[in-house]
């Protein structure tokens, strides 16, 4: 046997090193919005809820705001996961200075609608990322959202179909909400809760690849 088929053969016979697993995303936010665009770009996060408390501090503006929030969400449930990678969001709508989160009622649903119909407001999204090593990034993302004009009944309906009331500003560029959105100027995962290409960046800044969470199917 040539010295080239002996090579071959024992490299025939060395073991096969499998792939890495995929680094593992804990998401803090029971948002259904922020899930798909994280499924959507091929990760496949631990959805663990926070419940934190989200009133904060007066005087801090909405930019702060989301931030202290997201790494309020973040923080307590890196202490219930030591070791993982956790991510936190919140969300806020202001127009002229004032915040808009989740209606509490229909009728609150409603008179958001009425004073954003016709006008551009400016959607904040914090997030807060936290490494297996303590490490925390905090940054803001943030988006400029057309409003169209809802007749009345349009709006009776779409308040009525419940879906305003778990998004904050009780709007979505996507689902029921979307023919009533005429435009936005940002990224539209900033819309739905969470900026991919923030995230990105966030990552990077802790020496992880995004791709490095992409989910690998089996087989």
């Amino acid at each position: 046997m040539t010295r080239l088929a002996h090579c071959y053969a024992d490299a025939m016979l060395l073991p096969v090193t499998p792939a890495p697993p995929p680094a593992a995303l804990v998401l803090a936010s029971g948002s259904a919005g922020r899930l798909r665009v994280l499924r959507d770009a091929g990760i496949e996060p631990r959805v663990v809820v926070s419940g934190v408390d989200e009133t904060t501090e007066p005087g801090l503006d909405t930019a702060a705001v989301v931030a202290v929030l997201a790494e309020r969400k973040a923080a307590e449930v890196a202490g219930r996961c030591p070791g993982a990678l956790v991510l936190g969001c919140d969300s806020l709508l202001e127009l002229d200075r004032a915040t808009f989160g989740k209606p509490a009622s229909a009728e609150q649903a409603a008179g958001m609608w009425r004073r954003l119909s016709g006008r551009e407001a400016t959607l904040f999204t914090g997030q807060c990322l936290i490494a297996a090593d303590g490490r925390r990034v905090r940054e803001v993302a943030r988006a400029a959202v057309r409003f169209g004009t809802p007749s009345e009944a349009e709006l009776a309906a779409y308040v009525a179909s419940g879906e305003p009331m778990s998004l904050a500003g009780a709007f979505s560029i996507e689902g029921r909400g979307a023919p009533f959105v005429e435009g936005i100027d940002g990224n539209p995962g900033t819309v739905m809760g969470l900026s991919l290409p923030l995230l990105r960046r966030m990552l990077a800044g802790i020496g992880v690849a995004i791709t490095d969470l992409w989910h690998k199917p089996a087989g």
